[in-house]
């Protein structure tokens, strides 16, 4: 009896292939590196091909772990992936050109454009979301300027997950949390052809796909796909969700005004609510239950970071996970007395519409790297409070405390940063993957294995607590507040050093 799902997480830099029993408990694992690509400044691509590739290679990878004929196993296989950006294929389910990924900000001239119009604020009050240069909107409409002929040979516009799906079954579709991005009318769902025309994409409705239930079974495993990941054909393929959803379902994070963190590539600071409630400082979209929506306060600002740093002194970032004990100590040496170095984490992008880009300030000769580390990590914790305080200022967030998840889950020092930066509890759950487990728990769900993605048989135990520690509060207080002033001032020097080169 098939008594096994997979959860595929599909992220920015990280492929994860998990197999979990029907309660969600991870049975083994493949994973699986996709370089980033960097050929102009703003760009940040990656070869589709690749992001297959690494996916079933992880599958494999999985499968192999599990024992012989695991994949005979598997009820149904569940799908995550990181949102935004674009994955644009032909009639034939090919590639058009490399994928664009949500850090990109070619499209930052066109967002110019339109904050001197109407565009944001009706978007705001359509969608649910301003677009921000990495959205589909603001991607399609540089398309439609500089690469017309893509936008010409395409038929099908995806996201990350449903260019994964389609490899897997040869079906296309999305979700309600992936279709939300840009052109989902927020409170009566389903495409807007207002908000297409608002953006002047009319044209491209039809390159749009068909939006099913996240716990759908959007089509079965092609006998391709199967001899390339050890899957049997036929294997049911769920649609699956928006990597951050699914992030929430897996560590339990689902009841409304909870607060869940995912510091990954990008700082993800969101709450389920049951009614929309828009500002531009976040996004409203469809939750993966009908009737609720995901709330979310993003920038791509978080532990992207620290595997830059690690990257660029040389370091092995292959293994950020194994590390992060090694680099927890070398921060607890240094953590003693005030914040002496800041810096702000905005190597990839922040949440602020103008020019801004990743700053040490207070170096001296006696500063080691521990102190850098220091700064990075509480750079990174900093701008997840401010998106928190976004969120606290007009939502009803519960005192309860919040979830963490994401890479910097797995060191116990930056946890307790968060809950000091945060002035909050933070737990950390014994889920290690926590998207792949969300879209399992909907996988499961759709084939009948648990009555829903919040079945109590599927709980997420919680690992560790970190309590707020009223000396270190005080020493964070204090940072964030230099932290701002010094983005402040910094802010006409950072757009005098924005890098030429996006095109106009």
């Amino acid at each position: 009896m098939r008594e096994l799902v997979l959860g595929v997480d599909a992220g920015h830099t990280v492929t994860k292939a998990v197999l979990f029993d029907a309660t969600g408990r991870a049975v083994a694992r493949g994973s699986g590196t996709v370089p980033l690509d960097t050929p102009r400044p703003h760009w940040v691509e990656r070869d589709m091909d690749d992001v297959w590739r690494t996916a079933h290679q992880a599958i494999a990878a999985c499968l192999a772990e599990a024992g012989p004929d695991a994949g005979r196993a598997v009820a149904a296989v569940g799908l995550a992936g990181h949102g935004d950006g674009l994955y644009a294929v032909d009639e034939r389910g090919r590639p058009v050109r490399a994928a664009i990924v949500a850090m990109d900000t070619r499209a930052e001239p066109v967002l110019e454009e339109w904050r001197g119009t109407h565009i944001p604020s009706r978007s705001l009050e359509l969608s649910g979301t301003v677009p921000f240069a990495g959205s589909p909107a603001a991607l399609l409409a540089w398309l439609a300027r500089h690469e017309p002929g893509v936008l010409r040979q395409a038929r099908w516009l995806l996201s990350c997950k449903d260019w994964l799906r389609l490899r897997l079954t040869g079906a296309v579709a999305t979700d309600p949390t992936d279709a939300g991005a840009s052109f989902t009318d927020m409170r009566r769902g389903g495409y807007s052809p207002e908000l297409l025309d608002l953006y002047g994409l009319g044209a491209l409705a039809g390159l749009l796909p068909p939006v099913l239930a996240c716990d759908a079974v959007s089509g079965t495993v092609t006998g391709e796909a199967a001899a390339l990941t050890g899957l049997s054909p036929g294997t049911p393929v769920v649609t699956g969700a928006h990597d951050v959803d699914a992030a929430a379902l897996g560590v339990g994070a689902t009841t409304p005004g909870e607060l869940c963190l995912i510091a990954g590539s990008f700082s993800i600071n969101q709450v389920v609510s049951e009614r929309p409630v828009v500002d531009p400082r976040w996004q409203v979209r469809p939750f993966v239950r009908p009737g609720q929506w995901m709330t979310m306060s993003t920038s791509p600002a978080s532990v992207a970071n620290l595997e830059w740093f690690l990257r660029v002194t040389g370091a092995p970032a292959e293994h950020r996970d194994g590390i992060h004990k090694a680099i927890g100590h070398e921060v607890e040496a240094h953590l003693d007395g005030p914040s002496e170095v800041l810096f702000h984490p905005f190597v990839y992008g922040s949440p602020y519409p103008h020019p801004t880009s990743g700053t040490f300030v207070g170096l001296r000769g006696w500063h080691g790297r521990g102190h850098l580390l220091r700064a990075l990590m509480e750079g990174v914790v900093l701008n997840h409070r401010w998106h928190v305080d976004a969120l606290c200022s007009r939502l009803p967030v519960g005192a309860a405390p919040a979830r963490l998840t994401g890479g910097a889950a797995h060191s116990e020092v930056w946890s307790q940063m968060f809950a000091d930066a945060l002035r909050r509890p933070v737990e950390v759950t014994e889920v290690k993957e926590s998207a792949a487990r969300g879209a399992a728990l909907l996988a499961a769900t759709a084939v009948g294995l648990l009555d829903d993605v919040t079945d109590p048989r599927a709980g997420a135990a919680v690992l560790r607590r970190h309590e707020p520690r009223p000396d270190r509060v005080a020493v964070l207080d204090e940072a964030y507040e230099v932290y701002r002033e010094a983005l402040d001032a910094l802010g006409p020097v950072w757009a005098r050093l924005d890098p030429p080169g996006t095109p106009k």
